[in-house]
């Protein structure tokens, strides 16, 4: 659990970067979220950031039912759940279950889950804003690992709110294979189609 918070934290500080540093014509780009913009995206990823960490730090893992919404400085906002996260966590959150609504499940499957999530959303804001994302590989193998668990056949598919998976090679980077599971073309670009 150790690896797996400090992976997230890493994580969400790049985020918090990334988003820091959006130029006002880039906030209406697409992403490889087909229904979200960056700003769209922004908003979910600091929305649910900031319920995760809500949940993590309350006494009996409640979170929100839904994503917290966050006015002001959105990359503030990463950092501030980052932290909140971080102190949970170190404090054995992750040893109870994590309540989203009627809905929890074990805090330390909740935390891999986050960790993925996050991972392939900071690379869907990464590669609209054309910047670099380079999560650590043990954090992407760790998830690799786990993504395939979550996403069954009600989760994903055409209609679903995972697309299909994509195939890439077996060697292909572990970002890549990441994404790609997530129904992600590792090849998507702004500018048009998979170069």
């Amino acid at each position: 659990m150790t690896d797996t918070r400090k992976q997230l934290h890493a994580v969400l500080t790049d985020l918090a970067a990334l988003v820091d540093g959006i130029d006002g014509d880039r906030w209406h780009a697409p992403t490889p979220c087909t229904d979200f913009d960056v700003t769209a995206l922004t908003d979910h990823v600091v929305g649910w950031s900031t319920t995760f960490a809500a949940g993590y730090a309350d006494p009996d893992g409640q979170a929100p039912a839904g994503p917290t919404s966050v006015d002001g400085d959105r990359a503030e906002a990463i950092r501030a759940a980052a932290a909140t996260l971080d102190e949970a966590l170190a404090g054995g959150a992750a040893d109870r279950p994590l309540s989203l609504g009627e809905a929890a499940m074990p805090g330390d499957m909740a935390l891999s889950m986050i960790l993925w999530e996050y991972q392939v959303h900071g690379w869907d804001l990464a590669v609209a804003l054309g910047r670099p994302w380079s999560p650590d590989e043990q954090g992407l193998e760790a998830s690799l690992a786990f993504a395939p668990m979550m996403l069954t056949d009600d989760y994903q598919g055409e209609g679903k709110p995972f697309a299909p998976r994509v195939l890439v090679p077996d060697d292909a980077p572990a970002l890549d294979r990441l994404v790609a599971v997530s129904g992600r073309d590792p090849r998507w670009s702004a500018s048009g189609p998979s170069r």
